[in-house]
């Protein structure tokens, strides 16, 4: 039985990519052969990378001036990756702090002995909220500009596109890319573990501005050097090829659904519907700051905590399942991304109106 599945990666994927998947998984285009055995150097496998770039370029607007990279590693390599490619030892680099994932790259910067800049840093409001626009000025001489548009674990989102200049401005988008429509002109790099509204874990996707190209030193590792991998279109060593062929039909999905604006329609009603419940109910709450909420990941709490694991579990046994808070903050947390009905919202809310009347 399917369940409806809140976690916040590997999250769930579009059932009728799942079914169309599974139907060619033992002999993919007439070879004999799955997917995950083709070469990644035929011809097959190389039209259907270049297939998934084309719809990635299509549905998000990307422009010729950019490359787009199937990567491995995770966002996570990307946190060293970034400056092993943007920056020299000793540049400055200016950073956002709204969470974990933030703390995460500028800890990475830290590592490689740059001078780190945090323009901003929420922890007085313990996360729970993003710097408010023009609050902060970027140094004119950095080399980048990074944030994170939505922090998973905390829930927070920027409600804007922080202005940054000339300066490249740098986004870790894993959690809110293809969500919306964005403008990717305002990017100098962007980056997105596949695992949340693209496809499965492993695969990371870059997409980078061509100015930027000429700037990785020396001692980058050859498959994080982004005119390397570009050179070689992401073929200098083996990509994760199951990752690029089910990004390419999760792509044809989203298109076929309407693209990026019947995405954030989709996605606004989801939060707006758990959200309304949530601030109504006089029962749960969520910590953060209105004009900071997360369309993708919605943390809250109830009024007894101490039923928190009561409510995880039969939450579980109604087919509602990963609604357990990360470790480091507690209380539940749903993410609602792409693939996430708002059938499957509404379940949630029943549930949890169910549970207050029980518990409350």
């Amino acid at each position: 039985m399917r369940v409806h599945n809140f976690s916040s990666g590997p999250a769930m994927l579009p059932f009728e990519v799942l079914e169309a998947a599974a139907s060619e998984l033992s002999d993919w285009r007439g070879s004999g052969m799955s997917v995950l055995e083709v070469s990644h150097r035929g011809k097959d496998f190389v039209a259907c990378a270049a297939e998934a770039e084309a719809l990635l370029r299509e549905v998000m607007g990307i422009g010729d001036n950019y490359k787009v990279l199937f990567l491995q590693g995770g966002a996570s390599g990307q946190f060293d990756a970034i400056p092993f490619n943007l920056t020299a030892a000793g540049d400055r680099v200016d950073f956002l702090n709204t969470g974990q994932w933030s703390a995460k790259a500028i800890s990475a910067a830290k590592r490689q002995g740059l001078e780190v800049s945090v323009l901003a840093d929420q922890a007085d409001s313990k996360y729970t909220d993003t710097p408010a626009a023009g609050s902060f000025e970027v140094h004119p001489d950095a080399a980048y500009l990074h944030y994170t548009p939505n922090e998973t674990i905390g829930g927070v989102e920027f409600g804007y596109i922080p202005e940054s200049g000339s300066v490249p401005l740098v986004a870790d988008m894993s959690s809110t890319i293809l969500s919306r429509p964005i403008d990717v002109n305002r990017y100098g790099l962007i980056y997105a573990g596949a695992q949340k509204n693209m496809g499965p874990s492993g695969l990371c996707v870059v997409i980078v501005r061509e100015d930027l190209l000429d700037k990785a030193r020396p001692n980058t590792p050859s498959v994080w050097n982004y005119a390397a991998m570009a050179a070689a279109d992401s073929m200098l060593n083996t990509p994760p090829t199951f990752g690029v062929y089910l990004l390419g039909k999760i792509l044809q999905w989203v298109k076929d659904a309407g693209g990026l604006t019947a995405m954030a329609d989709r996605n606004r009603a989801k939060a707006e519907a758990l959200y309304g419940f949530i601030d109504a109910s006089g029962y749960y709450s969520n910590p953060v700051a209105t004009d900071s909420r997360s369309w993708m990941n919605v943390p809250f709490r109830q009024a007894k905590d101490e039923l928190d694991k009561t409510f995880v579990a039969e939450a579980t046994a109604a087919g509602l399942t990963n609604l357990a808070g990360h470790r480091s903050v507690g209380g539940m947390r749903a993410s609602i991304y792409n693939a996430m009905p708002l059938e499957g919202v509404q379940a949630l809310i029943d549930f949890m109106t169910d549970f207050e009347r029980r518990n409350g």
